[in-house]
């Protein structure tokens, strides 16, 4: 599993928030660090880490070096292709968007967290994305846009099913399920996300067929 931090923020500090490898102790855990990066809501000049924000963005730093680490990954660990997974929050969950729409055969799903995607245009992927409904930087609005549109690229129904506190389970005709979990809080990362994401991950697996 890939884990991207926020704007300003750091791996070991990710490391520590996410903490998946208490969730997931038999999972390979990859932190990964950010470069510095001006950013659209917070630190315009670029002073802080970051990722970038979109296709194209940064020459695709950000893409290169994943495409990079995974393929390091591939030679040095028994990897199995079709349990791949990647989250983020903030800056790090726009990332995560961002791979799904250029990466997106690569992962068996994503987990977004309090992040949005702009002209958002991917393959269906089982997905799940926490949102706190007063976070001030990351507008819990704009986070619904995004939800709508992965619902529609999801094929997802309408109405959704209770999951897990917080969390509401929209089933999929194209197999790509989304979890929707908006808790009462603010931006900041909620310490139960992990052990709910870990748990969506270990039902979600890519066909054997897909490479």
């Amino acid at each position: 599993m890939f884990v991207f931090h926020g704007h300003g923020g750091t791996a070991k500090g990710a490391a520590k928030s996410f903490a998946i490898q208490k969730y997931w102790p038999s999972a390979i855990v990859v932190y990964m660090q950010g470069l510095n990066t001006p950013g659209k809501l917070t630190d315009p000049e670029g002073k802080k880490t970051g990722w970038q924000h979109k296709p194209g963005e940064q020459n695709d730093r950000d893409l290169k070096f994943f495409d990079a680490l995974l393929s390091h990954l591939r030679k040095e660990f028994k990897i199995d292709e079709n349990k791949i997974y990647c989250t983020g929050h903030s800056n790090g969950g726009g990332f995560t968007y961002t791979l799904w729409q250029t990466r997106g055969d690569v992962f068996a799903a994503v987990a977004p967290c309090a992040s949005f995607a702009v002209k958002f245009d991917a393959k269906p992927k089982p997905c799940i994305h926490f949102a706190g409904e007063n976070d001030a930087l990351v507008k819990i609005e704009w986070q619904q846009k995004t939800i709508e549109k992965v619902k529609e690229i999801n094929g997802c129904e309408s109405k959704g099913n209770e999951w897990a506190k917080y969390c509401t389970l929209y089933p999929s005709s194209k197999s790509a399920p989304l979890v929707v979990c908006i808790h009462p809080g603010t931006h900041q990362f909620p310490a139960f996300a992990p052990e709910l994401m870990v748990k969506f991950f270990q039902s979600q697996s890519k066909p054997a067929s897909v490479k």
